[in-house]
This record gives structure tokens, sequence and C-alpha cells, in this order.
């Protein structure tokens, strides 16, 4: 069986060699940079299956690296790793492009915790759970959770597979209201701070992309969750 492989970008050697070991450890095909610029190259020649980059590097910082990813793959998953833990950074992590963002210090433990989440959110397997005639009307606007995709008329758009994941949560409570705990607590396992401010940014690329038809609206419920109405 083929090894996962990821690319692991980090300038602070020390740290990236303790991380490097211990991924291979537990079985990681490991492609270590210690630059932007080299994380990118790396990318392009190898194809990891998923990347935890530093925000803080030479040449190129992650958050650059993860833009250019994103104009051709949306689908890989991005960790961002960094002492920067400030709203502004977290939310400028995920508008990059990131699936998760992970605060120095921290444990391999939970580096390898949220590098196999990341990857089984982009698994078939995991997607497989869905019935794939289990689609959902939303106004003039039809969503497939199954391919990770609404449509409206002949036009259609992509969406990642957290933003199904929370879109498919609203859909179910028919226009009910959806908790933020309960939201957080389905698709990330937990409700910290970083989850949630990960949950805004999610919420609102959502919101942009249900503009397609202007009766769609989430709603939010001020203290408890949100509403899906159309």
């Amino acid at each position: 069986m083929n090894k996962t492989r990821i690319l692991l970008a980090e300038d602070e050697l020390a740290l990236a060699h303790i991380v490097r070991e211990s991924l291979e450890h537990e079985n990681f095909e490991v492609i270590l940079c210690t630059n932007g610029e080299q994380a990118l190259q790396k990318y392009l020649e190898h194809k990891p299956d998923i990347l935890a980059l530093d925000v803080m590097m030479p040449k190129m910082d992650g958050f650059e690296v993860a833009k250019h990813i994103r104009l051709n793959d949306k689908v890989t998953p991005i960790l961002f790793i960094t002492a920067r833990s400030q709203p502004k950074d977290v939310v400028a992590g995920f508008e990059s492009g990131a699936n998760d963002y992970l605060k120095k210090p921290f444990s391999v433990e939970e580096l390898v915790v949220r590098v196999r989440v990341l990857l089984s959110d982009n698994r078939l397997l995991q997607r497989s759970k869905i019935k794939k005639d289990e689609n959902f009307s939303i106004g003039n606007i039809l969503f497939n959770p199954h391919k990770n995709t609404i449509h409206q008329g002949i036009e259609s758009w992509q969406l990642s597979s957290r933003e199904s994941d929370i879109l498919k949560l609203l859909c179910q409570q028919d226009q009910e209201i959806l908790s933020r705990k309960s939201l957080l607590k389905t698709v990330w396992g937990d409700d910290s701070f970083f989850n949630a401010r990960s949950l805004d940014v999610y919420i609102t690329k959502l919101r942009k992309r249900l503009e397609a038809d202007p009766n769609v609206q989430i709603i939010n419920i001020r203290g408890v969750g949100y509403k899906l109405v159309w």
C-alpha cells in the first residue's frame, strides 16, 4: 500500500526535522521544504496528498503558496502551522485556501490527528456514506452533497468538502435553526475558538455561493446558531 505523501514546509530546521521524523514514524512519506518557493515547486513535482505549511517563511509565505495552489487545485487539503493566531490571521489563512489551522506550539500527536481528519474529509470512503440520490432543492438552486456541487439552470459551482458538509446540515434542518455548537461538533469535532472562526469563514463563503438565488439566505440567530431559508 502506498504511503500518504505530506508536503511539510517549515523554515525552523530543528522543528522541521522533529516533525518529519514523527510523521515518518506514523508511516507518512514526508517531503520537507524550508521556504515557500521550494514548497510550491515540490508541490508541482510530487502532487502530495496533503500540505502542512508554516505561514512565516522566506521567499514566499504560506498564504501566498496556498493562493497559488488554489488557482488550479481546490481539493488537496492545506493545513497552516503558525504562531500567528490573531483572528485576522486565522481569517486570512482560510481566505487563502486553508482547510485547517494549527497554532504553535503544538504536539505532533495533534498534528497527526488533524492531518488524518483532513484526509478523511477528502476520501471517497467518507463521501460514500451520502446517498447518491440525496439532493436538496434550495429555492431555485439544486445542491448535490455527493458531488459537492450546487446548480442553478446551466450554471454550476464546486464546493469544498467542508462547505458541502455545512450546507447539508443546514438543509437537513428543513428551515429550522441549527445550533452553532452542534454544527461545530458535527463538522469539526469540537467547538474551540479556532474552529469557530473557521465556521464564520465558511458561512461567509456559502452565503456568496448561494447569491445565485436572492431569496436564499443563511440567517445568523445571535447566540444560538443558523437557519437556512428561501
